[in-house]
């Protein structure tokens, strides 16, 4: 499965990067070492020292220079070996790659494309942690299985009828009434109202209401998704399209959540989820972050059986149906996007 090289990752949380710690992790097959100097800056390069292959993530922090400790050589930010123990010379080649890296939305965001053409502007708007309009949960997931069927599953809500008819407890209208699909730039967005039911698990309601739901699912694969509850006749006053956050009557909630391909077919998922401050408070966040635990482990057990059922079916095709709209534009952005990466590489190459 091909995934856009020009694009923000998440690497993982920011306080999970300690000063003078180099930090490893694999994203798009690239073993990178990731480390935060005593001032608090980001640095990231390919974990691998040119000498004896020895992973720098096993190096140390000296100042804004991380030295590998199989032999000692060092390295700056910009990847190039500065200093070799012993020796005065240094090849112009004795250098590995670097990445940009920046810190945003309580994530460390790494660009996997060219560091050169990094483009800030391009990072996800998720909702940190540090947000003073929401009470966040937060975590993460090791997956058996590729990002894509991570990111699909995300793109298509159909299947909380029934994969989550436990923990979310939703009812039939997930897999009965079809969102409304728009495309975006860099992604789509997916719109739904439930109208005239009883909110359902953590915002449950004796009485009806209209659910209003609409998420983000943007490149690489981030989800940013928003719900709240509104008096019913809300969406039909509206004509079905999206209504003010402010005015939901409870259940006002929102979370951020990001798929990371890392080596071979696995994945690490990181996720936020949590009230708004006028609609609920800590407690209310650890209930809704243990009602996470039991759906996303519903997810990872249906995902990492699906892997294993490809794997062992090279020549199985899937089968689309009517849910699978925004799976199928996104799919075709990313591709389209990995496409445009591959030629400039090409070209730069040439």
């Amino acid at each position: 499965m091909h995934y856009a090289r020009n694009a923000w990752y998440v690497a993982g949380w920011t306080q999970d990067f300690l000063a003078e710690k180099p930090f490893a992790i694999t994203i798009l097959e690239k073993p990178l070492v990731i480390w935060r100097t005593k001032g608090g800056t980001l640095h990231a390069l390919e974990d691998r020292c040119v000498h004896r292959m020895a992973p720098l993530s096993l190096g140390r922090c000296e100042g804004e220079k991380l030295r590998c400790m199989y032999h000692g050589l060092l390295f700056n930010t910009d990847g190039k070996v500065v200093e070799i123990p012993g020796q005065e010379l240094i090849p112009a080649n004795a250098r590995v790659k670097n990445y940009a890296v920046v810190e945003r939305h309580s994530w460390v965001w790494v660009w996997m494309g060219e560091a050169e053409h990094a483009d800030p502007s391009l990072i996800p708007p998720a909702v940190g942690l540090d947000d003073p309009d929401y009470i966040l949960g937060h975590g993460q997931i090791d997956y058996a299985a590729e990002a894509r069927l991570i990111n699909d599953n995300l793109l298509d809500f159909s299947h909380l009828t029934y994969v989550h008819a436990n923990s979310f407890q939703s009812g039939p209208e997930f897999a009965q009434i079809p969102p409304r699909i728009i495309p975006l730039d860099r992604g789509v967005r997916v719109q739904r109202w439930i109208t005239g039911q009883p909110g359902s698990g953590m915002r449950a309601t004796e009485e009806p209401v209209d659910t209003w739901q609409c998420y983000d699912f943007l490149i690489p694969g981030v989800l940013l998704m928003w719900s709240g509850q509104y008096p019913v006749g809300t969406a039909e006053k509206l004509e079905h399209g999206p209504p003010a956050m402010e005015d939901a009557i409870s259940g006002l909630n929102f979370t951020s959540q990001a798929v990371t391909p890392m080596a071979g077919k696995t994945a690490r998922y990181f996720f936020s989820w949590g009230p708004h401050c006028r609609h609920g408070d800590e407690s209310k966040r650890d209930a809704m972050m243990q009602l996470a635990a039991m759906a996303f482990d519903e997810d990872k057990v249906m995902i990492e059986a699906q892997q294993r059922v490809i794997d062992q079916s090279p020549d199985a095709r899937i089968m689309p149906t009517s849910h699978d709209r925004s799976v199928t534009l996104f799919n075709r952005l990313v591709k389209k996007l990995a496409a445009q990466d591959e030629e400039k590489a090409t070209h730069q190459a040439a």
